[in-house]
């Protein structure tokens, strides 16, 4: 996400900073897991929703279900239904997120699509007679990946980008009643992001390397929390919360073949602040006997928390940025089978609602609305759990018409598709 500069350079970019009060062992625990995470590709603003491959294969729609390990994420309050003591590990893929642009003038672009992983890891303890569970969870809430050819119209907005957004998560849930399960806990947050963009609106050969670029880290908290409620064994309530978090973020800024003289810009201590969204999750489902499961999920995200940009600390004046993103909506449902041997088969859909402004849309995150269609299964049995889903991500073509202040270089119809494969593996001691 860029601005432009007086002598004509179109710059931008999100920056990253450690949180001061985090302790050694926390920072060194994190900065381990960053190692293992590839910045995540989301057509959901930069929205993470898929977690785990059961619930992925169910559409998502797992608040008032939430009967494995991943409830860390999806319900804390559901760790009430697991005993004794689970790991769970995964990772979800996306098989390439293929973007087309078509520019008003009719010239058509595709970005550069890559398999991107995604991998969780959930632990959790339920002592035995306890009427309290415990847990621990890292996982990828937020995320994006981009990159466009170098000869896109919009390259001075939008050439490169990612965002890596790790978070650890120990919950506490507590079986208040035996049909009625609380839970909540801390989130320790890190992020890491990269920006890049050209200078010029088209690549000259005398000026090859014509780009801004931005890399920075911040650390924040949070908290998350859930209620769990089964009053009929054929009926169960879910609700989840998960707290905004600010990343005050600090990194470097450079600038490479800057017209006319071609030179070179730096700059350490640029800073950025980002405030990534509260949601909130509710839920039913209705189990008409034991071999079904039906689930219906409303998922509200508000974006209003990123209404601009600025950046601070560069080498050349860069403007305040406009986004005016919006509070959005994701429908969920989802249907599974259960099988007398430990099988199962899972089905699911739903739509997620556009959270970017169309009068200030950037290509850095070329969001749009999407329908989103999920098919697994999996086995759950004494010792050992294993899941795979497959999902399919994609929506229509978004006409852009950006407000005159911005960069019309975007103007243009923007599509996107991606196919997903997940697995988790779970044992049960």
């Amino acid at each position: 996400m860029k601005e432009h500069n007086p002598d004509g350079s179109r710059l931008a970019a999100l920056r990253g900073s450690p949180l001061q009060f985090c302790s050694p062992v926390l920072s060194a625990l994190l900065l381990c897991a960053s190692g293992l995470w590839v910045p995540n590709a989301s057509a959901l603003g930069f929205r993470v929703p898929n977690q785990d491959a059961s619930a992925i294969a169910r559409g998502n729609a797992f608040v008032a279900t939430a009967d494995n390990p991943s409830a860390i994420y999806y319900n804390p309050s559901g760790l009430t239904q697991l005993e004794g003591q689970n790991v769970q590990v995964g990772s979800l893929f996306y098989l390439g997120i293929y973007g087309d642009y078509n520019s008003p003038s009719g010239q058509g672009s595709h970005n550069d699509p890559e398999v991107i992983a995604a991998p969780t890891l959930q632990y959790t303890i339920t002592p035995k007679e306890w009427p309290v569970s415990f847990g621990l969870g890292i996982y990828e809430p937020f995320g994006f990946s981009v990159k466009w050819p170098d000869d896109v119209p919009f390259r001075q907005e939008s050439l490169k980008g990612s965002l890596t957004y790790i978070t650890m998560n120990p919950v506490v849930a507590w079986k208040v009643l035996p049909s009625l399960s609380v839970g909540a806990g801390p989130t320790f947050n890190y992020s890491r992001i990269q920006l890049v963009q050209g200078l010029l609106p088209t690549p000259l050969p005398m000026f090859p390397a014509d780009q801004s670029d931005f890399k920075g880290d911040a650390w924040s908290y949070g908290f998350n929390a859930g209620v769990l409620w089964q009053p009929h064994p054929q009926w169960s309530f879910g609700a989840s919360y998960r707290s905004s978090s600010r990343m005050d973020y600090q990194g470097d800024f450079s600038i490479h073949d800057l017209p006319p003289t071609g030179q070179s810009l730096a700059a350490s201590g640029a800073s950025s602040k980002v405030d990534f969204p509260q949601i909130a999750v509710g839920g039913v489902s209705y189990r008409p006997t034991k071999h079904w499961n039906l689930e219906f999920d409303v998922d509200w995200a508000d974006w209003t928390s990123v209404q601009n940009l600025s950046l601070q600390g560069t080498p050349v004046p860069v403007q305040n940025r406009t986004l005016d993103w919006q509070s959005s909506f994701m429908y969920e449902f989802g249907v599974t089978r259960y099988f007398d041997n430990g099988y199962y088969l899972s089905a699911g859909y739903f739509y997620s609602q556009a959270s970017t402004s169309t009068q200030f849309f950037t290509p850095m995150v070329p969001d749009t609305n999407l329908h989103i269609g999920s098919l697994g299964g999996g086995y759950k049995g004494r010792i050992w759990s294993w899941a795979l889903a497959l999902q399919i991500i994609g929506g229509g073509w978004r006409s852009v018409a950006v407000d005159p202040s911005v960069n019309q270089s975007v103007n243009g119809e923007y599509k996107l598709f991606t196919p997903t494969l997940s697995f988790t593996v779970g044992y049960h001691f």
